[in-house]
């Protein structure tokens, strides 16, 4: 029997094109070196901790931009601890007297973030000092009546794991419950979520009529990973709460809806919806959902074959693709609230600030780390 030659190498070819979509979960040893190359980046660009932050104008370095890159940092050292790692941390929280951006009274979300870290290192070594002004705060609120400050999605991840370990702190269920009221406010009240969809509006701007481009809703990737970050964390902070149902089925929602929006190449486009608007690689949208799906999978709430693809193209994607040989990271979209703020996004553009990007790149390792 003849074989005809051109029709084997044709199978071979697409036998070999198959196993090349197919991509392998990186070694362990592999995710850790690149979040210990990306991280000495930043670490060796910014030797105190406490410097002031300049870009258009000054603002110290407790902001919650460093304060996302410090919720990374201590997810490295949860799987590294390297004692650099954790006296990073600790001189951050001394050089500003572990107090918060505009003082202890402040409500806005953004200057709680830095709590997160400030209650971590409090855990491993309790200093009343480390969250004196982050309890104040927080305690200056539970006793408010008010519980619409979060009128943007991005505080869901600045502030709720602030009102967790609170709750877990002090053993008082006042923390999570003013917490799940000012989630409830803005997922329901203000409306800012969309369960159709599966997708969060960023703020009261994007509700319709307000479209994008192609006419489809305004759904902000990096948005919609914050609320993605906020859920895991509640989840794994207070995994036995009263409205643990509410924050899983939504975060198993969004989940449900992310997935099918991945690009080809692994990471997720600024606008979830309309990938023609400013369309391509992003960094800290796509970090966020790989992180959000690896916690899934990891605590057995999302079915591996399912998503286990999808997590490992996407970290390929950032490792390969977004981190430069020096450690810095590229293809992270500067501050801003939609798709076309902090544009260009490319591999060399920098943007406006290069620390919450590698704090979401951070939180991503994590979990890819820990994937069996």
């Amino acid at each position: 029997m003849k074989i005809n030659l051109t029709i084997v190498i044709s199978c071979i070819l697409v036998v070999l094109s198959s196993c090349k979509e197919v991509q392998q979960l990186p070694q362990k040893q592999e995710v850790l070196d690149k979040m210990v190359l990306t991280n000495d980046y930043l670490m060796k660009k910014w030797p105190d901790p406490g410097v002031n932050v300049i870009t258009n104008r000054e603002r110290p370095s407790n902001l919650w931009t460093r304060a996302v890159y410090y919720e990374g940092l201590m997810a490295l050292y949860a799987v590294k601890p390297d004692q650099k790692y954790l006296q990073y941390a600790i001189d951050w929280g001394q050089a500003h007297n572990w107090g918060l951006r505009n003082g202890n009274k402040s409500r806005h979300a953004d200057n709680h973030c830095a709590g997160q870290t400030y209650i971590d290192l409090y855990n491993i070594e309790p200093k009343p000092e480390r969250i004196y002004d982050i309890k104040h705060a927080i305690d200056l609120m539970v006793a408010s009546d008010t519980i619409n400050d979060w009128d943007w999605i991005d505080a869901l991840q600045m502030a709720m794991p602030v009102f967790a370990k609170l709750a877990v702190l002090t053993r008082d269920e006042k923390y999570s419950e003013r917490m799940y009221e000012m989630y409830m406010d803005t997922k329901i009240t203000q409306g800012l979520y969309n369960k159709e969809d599966g997708l969060w509006w960023r703020d009261a701007d994007f509700l319709p009529p307000y479209t994008e481009p192609n006419g489809e809703d305004c759904y902000w990737s990096r948005g919609n990973g914050w609320v993605v970050a906020a859920l895991v964390k509640v989840m794994e902070i207070l995994p036995d709460d009263p409205h643990h149902e509410e924050y899983l089925n939504t975060y198993k929602e969004m989940m449900e809806a992310v997935l099918p929006l991945q690009r080809e190449d692994g990471f997720w486009n600024v606008s979830l919806h309309d990938p023609t608007n400013f369309g391509g690689k992003e960094t800290s949208g796509t970090a966020l959902f790989v992180y959000g799906m690896a916690w899934g999978v990891n605590n057995g709430i999302l079915n591996s074959d399912k998503y286990l693809p999808a997590i490992v193209k996407g970290w390929n994607a950032m490792a390969s693709e977004a981190v430069h040989d020096n450690g810095f990271l590229g293809f992270v979209q500067g501050t801003g609230k939609e798709p076309k703020d902090g544009q260009p996004v490319t591999y060399t553009s920098k943007p406006d600030f290069e620390d919450y990007g590698l704090g979401c790149f951070l939180l991503a390792g994590s979990e890819v780390y820990k994937l069996k």
